[in-house]
């Protein structure tokens, strides 16, 4: 299929799926999309782009298995535990001042950083007064989040990061073990909404204090970009956090002006 998926046969194929699923793919970067999208195509064994086509256009079940495949859900507990750290001790102490805490996680693939955030709120004691928006475009790794389940041969790596974020309980106080899996506990999850929703096509739905958009806008081309954090600006509190990841980063956006860099981490503070 590589020589015969141009870039014209993958520009067909993403208006089909503008047009018939309300997904806009046309500002992510295509690199990276048409990787992922040949890889599908070899891995399913299509004979030609024709068939590949046709099954994604009229099966809406192997459009959401193509979702799963070319969305980017890379993630894990506490990754990048100096930045959790930041969050810890300088930003949700900050939050705490406020009589209610509304939190948007942007791109949570299958939910380990929502369930991250709740832990340090649960051992600030500000869990029972917050609420955790966990959203992303691909509904498979949303039902998989809800299930509140993670790998245990990934225990030690979370556990490690928790430790080194600064966590000051146990970790194995969060999670029971079952088989394969370690099940989080249910305050973690009761306080965690998971929904759909598509950063390029859907709107603002709330006022946050903080949002969290890490490791997902190096997907997006510039033009995207600036749609996206136009987006999360009429999304955040004045006084407000936005978090972005360690390759991202919100100078030179259209929204730049109404913000200031936190020295220690890649966070940015709304000030107009």
């Amino acid at each position: 299929m590589k020589s015969e998926q141009s870039d014209e046969n993958m520009e067909t194929l993403l208006s089909d799926i503008l047009e018939i699923y309300g997904y806009d793919f046309t500002g992510y970067s295509r690199a990276s999309l048409k990787r992922r999208m040949v890889r599908l195509y070899e891995l399913d064994r299509f004979v030609s782009f024709a068939e590949y086509r046709y099954k994604i256009r009229t099966e809406p079940g192997y459009f959401k298995r193509f979702l799963e495949q070319v969305t980017i859900n890379v993630t894990e507990m506490f990754r990048d535990p100096a930045f959790y750290k930041t969050l810890r001790t300088e930003i949700l102490p900050k939050l705490g001042t406020y009589p209610f805490i509304r939190i948007w996680v942007a791109g949570c693939s299958t939910g380990e950083e929502a369930y991250s955030v709740a832990i340090f709120l649960k051992e600030l004691n500000l869990l029972h007064k917050s609420l955790i928006y966990a959203t992303d475009i691909n509904s498979a790794v949303l039902e998989n989040a809800a299930q509140a389940m993670v790998p245990l041969s990934k225990i030690q790596l979370y556990t490690e990061n928790y430790m080194a974020a600064g966590g000051s309980e146990n970790f194995s106080d969060y999670y029971t073990a079952n088989y394969s899996l370690g099940k989080l506990r249910d305050d973690l999850k009761s306080k965690i909404i998971f929904s759909t929703h598509n950063l390029v096509t859907d709107h603002s739905f709330n006022e946050f204090q903080l949002i969290l958009c890490r490791n997902v806008l190096i997907y997006f081309d510039r033009p995207l970009q600036n749609t996206v954090f136009e987006l999360f600006d009429n999304s955040l509190e004045k006084f407000g956090y936005l978090a972005l990841g360690t390759k991202e980063t919100l100078d030179f956006s259209t929204v730049s002006k109404n913000y200031e860099r936190l020295k220690s981490a890649k966070i940015w503070r709304k000030i107009h």
